[in-house]
């Protein structure tokens, strides 16, 4: 099978299953991104900030959504403080070595964290041991907590005051959820935050 066939193949069922994540979070996930909203602008409105992290892909889009928030999302504005744990990569590498990968959010939590701010976490399986771990240090440092995970429950989501399912089939779908559902979480905010 040549390379265009296999595209022929493999694009629509994609572009359906896009679709169909799409459709199943515009119910489902109402309610979470509201709750999730009022925390991040409850945080911003306060002073705090706004701390994200993830493995992996998860970590890219952590940082891709620290930056629309430090910089901007659609509208000229402020900017808000906001960082991705996974953007150091001398602090990562070193706590992992001296303490172990386990440790990698958690030293920085506690050096970055304070009673007030939001810790968004993204993790696909929700299993992550660095992001529980993150989880409950956030949760002894009075931290909120967001987690954003595929649809199975996991441990990550029983450690959070918001609980993101993503309704996918897929890691890579959940992923592709993630930024939608972020996306919309920076845009409610920045027009909350700059609303007249």
């Amino acid at each position: 099978m040549s390379p265009a066939e296999r595209v022929d193949a493999l694009w629509p069922a994609l572009i359906e299953e896009s679709i169909g994540v799409r459709e199943a979070m515009l119910e489902s996930l109402r309610d979470p991104l509201d709750r999730a909203c009022d925390l991040v602008i409850a945080a911003l409105r306060s002073g705090a900030k706004v701390i994200l992290l993830g493995n992996g892909g998860s970590a890219a889009d952590a940082q891709h959504v620290a930056a629309e928030i430090v910089g901007r999302f659609r509208l000229d504005r402020r900017g808000w403080p906001a960082l991705a744990l996974s953007e150091n990569i001398s602090s990562l590498t070193g706590i992992a070595n001296d303490y172990g990968f386990e440790a990698v959010f958690v030293r920085q939590l506690e050096a970055f964290g304070a009673r007030g701010d939001v810790l968004i976490a993204l993790t696909t399986s929700g299993r992550s041991a660095n992001v529980v771990a993150a989880l409950d240090a956030a949760a002894e440092l009075g931290l909120d907590r967001v987690v954003i995970t595929g649809p199975s429950p996991n441990p990550a989501t029983d450690r959070a005051e918001v609980a993101v399912r993503v309704p996918a089939p897929t890691t890579a779908s959940v992923q592709e959820a993630y930024m939608l559902f972020l996306h919309a979480l920076c845009h409610v905010v920045e027009e909350a935050l700059t609303d007249p």
